[in-house]
């Protein structure tokens, strides 16, 4: 039978504060990495930036994975989420308010090292406080939540370049007080994390997968999102030259507004496909037939001849995986195998969105130079096939 639709007002008041918090979080990093540091390193490095982005980037891709597998643990260990976010939270700040005041490649890869760090001291617990405190009934609308994130980090990003708004340093410091602004509620007002078994449910609530073996549920949600983050990695890189062989009319304002179209109407799209989840109780359908969509998105763009048909493949494919990742995020929660260590396997977990950076830039170039991104896509097309795959069939008994 579905889950009561009647969740009670402590857990919506928490899922609010939690969604709030996630959005910080996407603010702290994404006009960094996506803007702020790219302009940094091109004042410094000029014809040299290309090397050195790939180089902090790669070094702190690797810091970024070890740190969240860390302090995730710790967090179980301590069995308390909530001061090591509020350190993670005050670390990485002075980090990234010291970030442009680098003025070499060594102490930009330092700085960014060490604010990673900081990042995900913040990040590896906050993703198990939600593991703690959301009943699976109310996964799935975590998850819907979770997708106006991006959204929020981009939309940041686009307020602080605003010309003539802010020099660079103050820059840094708004998105350190856009952060702080948004997870300080969850850290003043919610409920504690702790660690065990999430509140209000058994533990065979907790095994979706109990009946089939646990592991083999955890090891295809974790295949099925590496394998999508594969493709989100490679467009995240490679849409603007991708829209360029495609139009070479089409400039950066129209390339970013189309990402930006993408990231707001995923948001209430997810929502609406997880609150479908909660209440038939069928939480992994929709991370099935969204990689489904993704795997067409994607058939499009390697077919694509015009700009219309190329924006058009895009938006599919970006609708469908913003809405997996989101909802892939909460329903994740559910097959973790040990109550007492989700800070740790969740850090693992984060893997899956760190290593695509670090090998996609080979696939790339293995294929694109000879090629061309048709040949891209439509490798992405049958990873994203193959997530759908590995997802098919893993659906947990009645509640």
């Amino acid at each position: 039978m579905p889950p009561d639709r009647a969740a009670p007002t402590s857990d919506r008041r928490f899922l609010l504060l939690y969604a709030l918090a996630w959005a910080g979080v996407s603010i702290a990093y994404t006009p960094l990495l996506t803007i702020l540091l790219p302009v940094h390193v091109d004042g410094l490095a000029d014809d040299r930036s290309v090397h050195w982005l790939a180089a902090i980037t790669f070094v702190g891709a690797c810091a970024a994975s070890v740190a969240n597998i860390l302090f995730g643990w710790l967090s179980d260990i301590t069995r308390n989420r909530r001061n090591w976010v509020a350190t993670g939270l005050l670390l990485s700040a002075l980090l990234l308010l010291a970030i442009p005041h680098a003025r070499g490649l060594a102490s930009l890869i330092f700085l960014v090292v060490a604010w990673q760090i900081g990042l995900n001291m913040m990040i590896a617990p906050l993703a198990a406080w939600a593991a703690d405190c959301v009943p699976d009934g109310l996964k799935g609308q975590l998850g819907g939540l979770l997708a106006f994130a991006p959204a929020t980090g981009a939309l940041t990003g686009a307020l602080v370049t605003v010309p003539g708004l802010a020099d660079p340093p103050t820059r840094f410091a708004i998105v350190a007080a856009f952060t702080a602004v948004c997870i300080l509620p969850l850290l003043l007002l919610g409920q504690s994390g702790t660690g065990g078994q999430t509140k209000g449910q058994t533990e065979a609530h907790t095994r979706p997968w109990h009946h089939a073996g646990i592991r083999t549920g955890t090891t295809r949600m974790w295949c099925a999102r590496f394998l999508v983050q594969i493709s989100e990695a490679a467009l995240f890189a490679y849409l603007y030259l991708w829209f360029r062989s495609v139009d070479p009319g089409l400039g950066d304002a129209s390339a970013a507004r189309i990402l930006a179209v993408v990231l707001f109407l995923a948001a209430p799209c997810a929502l609406l496909a997880g609150r479908w989840a909660d209440r038939r109780n069928r939480p992994i359908a929709p991370l099935r037939y969204a990689a489904v969509l993704a795997a067409i998105g994607l058939t499009v763009m390697a077919l694509a001849s015009s700009v219309t048909g190329a924006i058009l493949g895009y938006v599919l494919f970006g609708l469908a995986t913003n809405i997996f990742l989101a909802l892939h995020s909460a329903q994740t929660l559910r097959v973790l195998p040990d109550g007492n260590r989700r800070g740790r396997d969740l850090g693992i977990f984060n893997l899956t969105n760190t290593l695509p950076s670090l090998f996609m830039p080979s696939l790339t170039l293995s294929l694109v130079p000879a090629l061309g991104f048709p040949a891209l896509f439509a490798v992405l097309a049958l990873l994203a096939t193959g997530a759908a795959v590995l997802l098919a069939g893993s659906q947990p008994p009645p509640a």
